[in-house]
């Protein structure tokens, strides 16, 4: 087959493509968000083959993957690592109901958190859920790991979690591809009870689960991913998993660690292999990126009191993204920085774009909050999470998908008013109506402005779940009094009757909804690119 030059993220869709899915499922979170994209751009998305949505958050999509599973057909999920949290719920009972179509968890982490609100390690979340994992270390490995995956879940009949990382998410390499396999044929479970998680059907398929854990470790012994690499210098042992495989390397540009290397990319961690590393090394060094999982995993699986450095004792920071400098410091090769970035290169603060509708809607709610006390804003997870930055300074919270609401109501309930939380219509569709709901139940006395720009703009204008209208009726559906539900135009031109608009919903005693509804600039502008280039194409052909 043919090698393309692919990121991370596509050589994982493209190996779903070639693996022969059914459906793949998504709530856009960066790094993970090409994943999708890159499916939903292929000729069998288009013609309707596989079917590739967004789903409205990372819980339902998860469920909507397990649907395919059901059925024995293959699917794929994909979410970033805080998303794993949305989904965790069916993602952990998964694992008791196991999988009839093979069925791929892929998580995203973000390690540094180049935009997440922290540095979570997905691995923690397979382990609790006594699934296997699969870490590929290059977009080659992730490529020919999702072919594997969709084997072992099958062969095991349970979900398997592919983990990455925003390097190898958002990096190219060249990718040998497989030949393309067919998608299954509709095929229900054998045992018709196996996905009803009863109690006395569930403490079955526990046992079962926890039956499977040897069979998990074999695998992982046998598979071939996990690498033993010989060397003579037997004064250390060095563990790499995932991406630090690839960082240890470069390190040795002519490919050849000095020390015994455990290359661990598949999990339950090799018991076995590690056991000879014991035996053979004076010490081991721990390269992984994210949280010290295999390191602390090893305090119960050592029998000798061996030095074991890593991020627990501070040979690698505890926190942040590995890179090739930190390991050659950990290796205790000279900090000669050769792969630090440019120093002409100057860091750039993000801010909202130029014309963009949240600067018209901050600049309103700042001049009718001027007469209050600061620190009454409650936002969420967006692009509009930049009006926390100067010259705005708009927002004071920023914790979670859907937060804002809740949190907005829990400082009212408490006699902290008037209050006010700021949520986007992707964020608010996503996990912020519950806490509408909340609200509209308690008759809690906060404003809620839902900032209608279309669009899921932060992750690259993906499709909004509900935007215009029918963002209005799902909040008239929930209890919000017509009253009190406007929407407005968030221009400069608009301001003065914007801010008596906010003002008067202020004032308040009870729950109050404003929608600004303006198109993303970025998305507007991309259309009328394409509506100009469909033009001038019209002008061509006559």
């Amino acid at each position: 087959m043919h090698k393309l030059l692919l990121l991370g993220d596509e050589a994982i869709a493209q190996a779903a493509l070639d693996s022969g899915i059914s459906g793949i499922f998504a709530y856009p979170g960066t790094p993970s968000t090409e994943i999708i994209e890159y499916v939903m751009r292929s000729k069998q998305s288009r013609s309707g083959a596989i079917k590739a949505t967004w789903a409205t958050n990372e819980k339902t999509a998860m469920e909507t993957a397990l649907g395919v599973s059901y059925v024995g057909k293959r699917a794929m999920v994909c979410m970033k690592h805080v998303g794993l949290n949305v989904a965790a719920d069916a993602f952990v009972n998964s694992a008791v109901t196991g999988a009839n179509g093979g069925l791929i968890v892929v998580s995203a982490d973000d390690p540094s958190m180049h935009s997440s609100q922290n540095e979570q390690d997905s691995r923690f979340y397979g382990k609790f859920a006594m699934i296997p994992i699969l870490e590929p270390s290059n977009q080659q490995e992730a490529y020919d790991m999702v072919h594997y995956g969709f084997d072992i879940s099958e062969k095991f009949g349970i979900p398997v979690l592919l983990r990455i990382t925003t390097r190898l998410a958002h990096s190219r390499a060249g990718v040998l591809r497989k030949p393309e396999r067919k998608q299954n044929e509709i095929r229900l479970p054998s045992d018709l009870k196996q996905f009803i998680l009863l109690p006395a059907l569930a403490r079955k398929r526990y046992k079962g689960l926890l039956a499977s854990q040897a069979l998990f470790e074999d695998e992982a012994e046998k598979s071939g991913y996990n690498q033993y690499i010989d060397a003579d210098d037997k004064s250390l042992g060095i563990i790499a998993s995932g991406i630090a495989f690839n960082y240890l390397k470069e390190n040795y540009p002519d490919g050849n660690v000095p020390y015994p290397v455990l290359k661990i990319t598949q999990y339950p961690v090799p018991v076995r292999m590690i056991a000879k590393l014991e035996r053979e090394c004076k010490r081991i060094l721990v390269l992984e990126e994210g949280a010290p999982v295999i390191e602390e995993a090893l305090k119960g699986l050592l029998s000798k009191n061996l030095n074991i450095s890593g991020r627990l004792d501070g040979a690698i920071p505890r926190d942040g993204e590995l890179n090739p400098n930190i390991v050659a410091l950990a290796l205790g090769k000279p900090d000669t920085r050769i792969f630090d970035m440019p120093a002409i290169v100057v860091g750039r603060p993000p801010s909202l774009c130029t014309g963009c509708p949240h600067i018209d809607t901050y600049n309103a709610l700042n001049t009718a909050l001027s007469n209050f006390s600061k620190g009454r804003v409650f936002s969420d997870i967006g692009c509009y999470t930049l009006g926390a930055l100067p010259p705005y300074n708009a927002i004071n919270t920023c914790v979670d998908m859907g937060a804002s609401i809740t949190m907005a109501k829990g400082a009212a309930n408490v006699g902290f008013t008037p209050t006010v939380a700021v949520i986007g219509d992707s964020t608010f569709t996503h996990s912020g109506i519950t806490g509408l709901l909340d609200a509209v139940n308690d008759n809690s006395p906060i404003t809620i402005i839902i900032l209608d720009n279309h669009t899921t703009a932060m992750t690259g204008g993906q499709k909004s779940a509900a935007t215009g209208d029918l963002l209005v009726n799902i909040c008239r559906g929930v209890g919000v009094p017509e009253e009190h539900i406007k929407v407005i135009k968030p221009l400069r031109k608009n301001h003065e009757e914007n801010v008596k608009i906010i003002l008067g919903e202020l004032n308040h005693p009870g729950v109050s909804v404003i929608i600004p509804q303006r198109e993303c600039i970025q998305t507007l502008n991309k259309r009328m690119r394409a509506k100009f280039a469909e033009k001038e194409k019209s002008k061509k052909e006559v």
